[in-house]
Parts: structure tokens; sequence; C-alpha cells
């Protein structure tokens, strides 16, 4: 059902934790499955330097969480916003339909926590 890559991310997440002094965070949710994540990043000269994610849900939403922050650490701002819904599910080597959702949770939060940043920088 699982993809060797999602069980690997699933049972050896990548970057969990929080960023306590973070540059951005993005909290984003799925009111369906009550699955959660948080994704906080800290920015340098536009470049995404370190990247972290907490979530609660699912063996599909935690390891879209874990992709996705290695997909967008080193990556400028503008690339990171370029990693789709699709991509992270390509990236994990596919999901079941019935879990593509968890996929928008992950990108869905990382867009949340870069637009959270830009934001704060227009302060």
């Amino acid at each position: 059902m699982y993809s060797d890559k999602v069980m690997d991310h699933f049972t050896n997440p990548r970057n969990v934790g929080e960023i306590r002094d973070a540059d951005g965070k993005g909290s984003v949710g799925n009111p369906v499955c009550g699955d959660t994540t948080d994704i906080y990043i800290k920015v340098k000269d536009g470049i995404i330097t370190d990247i972290k994610f907490k979530t609660f849900g699912c063996g599909a939403a935690i390891a879209t969480s874990s992709m996705i922050t290695e997909m967008a650490i080193g990556k400028t701002l503008e690339e990171a916003l370029e990693i789709t819904r699709d991509g992270v599910a390509n990236e994990l080597d596919g999901l079941p339909p019935k879990k593509l959702h968890c996929s928008n949770l992950a990108a869905d939060g990382l867009r949340a926590a870069i637009e959270d940043y830009l934001g704060k920088k227009k302060e």
C-alpha cells in the first residue's frame, strides 16, 4: 500500500521539532481527517537554512511533512514555493489516492510558513 520511501519517512522522520525563534511558521489542518501540521523555517539571504515540522496525523501526513523538509532546505524561497503537492507525493514514490490530501498539508504548510515570513518582512 505504501512505498518504501513513505515507510522510511514515517518510521524515521527527518527534521521533527519546533524552531522557537522561527522566521516563519505555517499551521494547516484538514478538518475532515483531523490531521494538522506546523512547519517552521529559518531564512538567511532568501534561502531556507533550517526547517522543522510537528505533525499530528496518519503515517502519510508524517511522511509528507518529513519529505517536504528535505525538499525545501537549502532552497531559495522562490524555489521552495514551486514545490507542489504532486511533487511531494512523487518524491515519496506515490501515495494511495485516499491519502493524497496528506501531501496537501505538507505543501500548504510550507507555503504558509513562507507567506508568514514574507509578511513579517513587510512590517
